[in-house]
C-alpha cells in the first residue's frame, strides 16, 4: 500500500478494531508484565512463544526487563492509573545503579531474576560490550514524569532517590576533553545498539541529555523546597549545614547552565533546512581561531544532494550527528520526535519537522510506520561502517528498517504541538491528525497478522524483519499508547511535558555563596 492510498485503510466495524486492542491489552497484562518478589516490576522485551523454550529466550535476552523497552510500558501504566508498578520499577533500577568504579552512577540497560537475585547488565554482557547510555538518561525523565503525574513529591525527596540523582549528575557533569556541551558516546549506545556509524554526539543521546538534565534539576528543586532553601518563601540560610545539600544546589545550577548551552548548540549545529544548507555550502573552510563561521570544517562535498528533495520548500530537521568534517545528515526518527516533544526545537521548527515527515511519508511511513533512519547505509558504507553486520543489512533492522513502536512518539509530538501552539498550528495542516490516524489504522491492520513483530524490512516496510522477534512488548504497548492519545484522551499527551528552562531559571535558591562554575559563565 503506497502513501497515496492511506485514506483507503479501514475496518469492517469498530468492534474489529476493539477486538485487536483487547488482544493487545491481554498480551500486555497477562503475558508481558512480570513479577519480582510478588510485585510487578516491568515487562519483558518480548513474550516467549509457547514453541520457544525458556533456554532459547534467555539466550536471546528478550526475557529481560530493558529500561528503553519499558519507557512506553511505564507511560501506559501511568495512564492506566497503575502508578505503584512504575514506582517499583524506578526503585528497582535505583537499587541496581552501578557502584563500580568504571560505571559509577549508570543505570542498567536491563535486568533479570536469576537464582533468587537480580542480575543487571551495564554493557558487560551486551553484543559488542557497549553500555547503553540512553538507559541512564531515561531514568530521571521517567522519574519526573512519575512525580508530575502522581504528585508523589515525598518519593522524590527520599534520600535514596536524591542520592541516585546526585550520582547520575556526578557521572554527567564533569570536566571532559571537549568544549562542546554534547555527550560523546561510542557506536551503538542508544536505541540503535549495533554498529551503524553513530558514534560521537548522536542526536538521540543529546536530546535525552537535555530532557534528563531538566528532569533531574526539577527533582532536586522539589527536595530543596522541602528543605526550605529555595522558592519565594525560602529560609535564607547563610549556608546549608550539610555537604549533600550544598552539592544539590551546585548540581542544580550546573545542570541548568548546561541545558541552556546545550539547546543553543543543538539549534546552531544540528538544525537544517533549505536556508541553513545553502549558508553552510558557502562557508569558508580551513579557518582557525575564535570568531569563525565553519567551526567543524565542513566541506561542501560532504553535503548530500538528496537533501534538496528531502527538505522540500518548508521542511527542516535535526541532523543525526556533528563531527569534525563528517556531519551525519541521516534522518533519525526517534531523536527528532524527542526534540519536538521536549521543545528543544521551536514551535515553527516543529511545524517544519512535521512538514518534512509528511513530504517524505512514502519513505518514512509507507506500509509500516515508522522508519527508524533514512537513508540506509549501502554497499561499501554498509560493509565498512557496520563491520558487515548481517542484521543491519540495507533496509533492515536499524539500517532503514521500520519500527511500529515509534509511532506513539510522533503522535505525542504532533498532538502536543497542536495543543500548546494553536497560533502556529492552523488545524488544517496535511501532516496533522489525519496522518496519525492513517498510520494508526495501518498498525491495526498489520500488527496482529504479523504477530506483533519487532521491526519490518524493505524500502516500504512490507516484510516482517528477517531476524525479528514476535510479540514484542513495545510494539504492543506502542499501539495501545497511540490509541489512547488519538481516541481516548488527546490531552494526556501532557504526561510527557518536561519542566521548562524558564520555570527552573525563575526559582530562587539561597544558602550558598556565589561559586563560579567552570566553563559556563554561571555562578551557583
Amino acid at each position: 500500500m503506497s502513501a497515496s492510498n492511506f485514506d483507503s485503510v479501514s475496518f469492517d466495524s469498530a468492534s474489529q478494531a476493539q477486538s485487536i486492542l483487547q488482544t493487545a491489552r491481554s498480551l500486555f497484562y497477562d503475558r508481558a508484565l512480570v513479577q519480582l518478589d510478588g510485585q510487578y516490576v516491568g515487562a519483558v522485551a518480548a513474550i516467549t512463544s509457547k514453541r520457544q523454550s525458556e533456554a532459547q529466550a534467555q539466550e536471546l535476552n528478550y526475557n529481560e526487563i530493558f529500561m528503553r523497552d519499558n519507557v512506553p510500558v511505564m507511560i501506559f501504566l501511568l495512564l492506566e492509573g497503575k502508578s505503584e508498578i512504575v514506582r517499583h520499577f524506578l526503585d528497582t533500577c535505583l537499587k541496581l545503579q552501578s557502584n563500580q568504579f568504571q560505571t559509577l552512577g549508570i543505570f542498567p540497560t536491563s535486568f533479570v531474576e536469576s537464582d533468587g537475585g537480580l542480575v543487571a547488565d551495564y554493557g558487560q554482557r551486551a553484543i559488542g560490550r557497549v553500555s547503553s547510555v540512553d538507559a541512564s538518561l531515561w531514568w530521571p525523565i521517567l522519574a519526573h514524569i512519575y512525580v508530575q503525574r502522581t504528585g508523589d513529591r515525598a518519593w522524590a525527596s527520599q534520600p535514596n532517590v536524591q542520592r541516585g540523582i546526585q550520582q547520575f549528575l556526578h557521572l554527567i557533569l564533569h570536566p571532559w576533553f571537549r568544549d562542546a556541551p554534547t555527550l560523546h558516546v561510542p557506536d551503538g549506545a542508544f536505541m540503535i545498539d549495533r554498529s551503524l556509524d553513530v558514534w560521537g554526539a548522536p542526536l538521540e543521546i543529546q536530546v535525552l541529555l537535555y530532557g534528563a538534565l531538566l528532569s533531574a534539576a526539577k527533582l532536586i528543586q522539589l527536595d530543596l523546597s522541602e528543605k526550605g532553601v529555595c522558592g519565594d518563601s525560602a529560609v535564607r540560610l547563610h549556608s546549608p549545614s550539610d555537604a549533600f545539600t550544598q552539592q544539590q544546589i551546585h548540581q542544580f545550577t550546573y545542570a541548568l547552565a548546561w541545558v541552556k548551552r546545550l539547546r543553543s548548540y543543538l539549534l546552531k549545529h544540528y538544525w537544517v533546512n533549505i536556508k541553513t544548507v545553502q549558508v553552510l555550502r558557502q562557508r569558508p573552510t580551513e579557518q582557525y581561531g575564535d570568531e569563525i563561521t565553519n567551526e567543524y570544517n565542513i566541506q561542501t562535498e560532504s553535503i548530500p544532494h538528496w537533501l534538496q528533495y528531502w527538505l522540500g520548500d518548508r521542511g527542516g530537521y535535526l541532523l543525526g550527528n556533528i563531527r569534525t568534517g563528517r556531519p551525519d545528515f541521516r534522518f533519525f526518527m526517534l531523536g527528532n520526535c524527542l526534540g519536538a516533544m521536549f521543545d528543544v526545537i521551536s514551535p515553527k521548527q516543529q511545524q517544519a519537522l512535521f512538514q518534512l515527515i509528511w513530504h517524505n511519508q512514502s519513505s518514512l511511513i509507507a506500509q509500516m510506520p515508522l522508519r527508524i533512519c533514512h537513508p540506509p547505509l549501502e554497499d561499501t558504507d554498509w560493509r565498512h561502517k557496520t563491520g558487515f553486520d548481517r542484521k543491519n543489512l540495507p533496509w533492515c533492522y536499524h539500517n532503514g528498517g521500520h519500527w511500529p513502536c515509534l509511532l506513539w512518539f510522533l503522535g505525542v509530538a504532533i498532538l502536543r504541538h497542536q495543543r500548546h501552539h494553536p497560533q502556529v498550528a492552523s488545524g488544517h495542516e496535511p501532516w496533522g491528525t489525519s496522518m496519525l490516524q492513517s498510520s494508526y489504522e495501518l498498525l491495526l491492520q498489520r500488527l496482529p497478522r504479523q504477530k506483533w513483530a519487532e521491526y519490518f524490512d524493505g524500502p516500504t516496510g512490507l516484510w516482517a524483519g528477517q531476524q525479528t522477534r514476535y510479540y514484542q512488548t513495545w510494539t504492543i504497548t506502542g499501539l495501545l499508547l497511540i490509541h489512547h492519545f488519538l481516541k481516548v484522551n488527546p490531552a494526556d499527551v501532557d504526561i510527557m511535558n518536561l519542566p521548562t528552562v524558564k520555570e527552573l531559571s525563575d526559582i530562587k535558591i539561597f544558602g550558598v555563596p556565589s561559586v563560579p562554575i567552570p566553563g559556563t559563565g554561571w555562578s551557583s
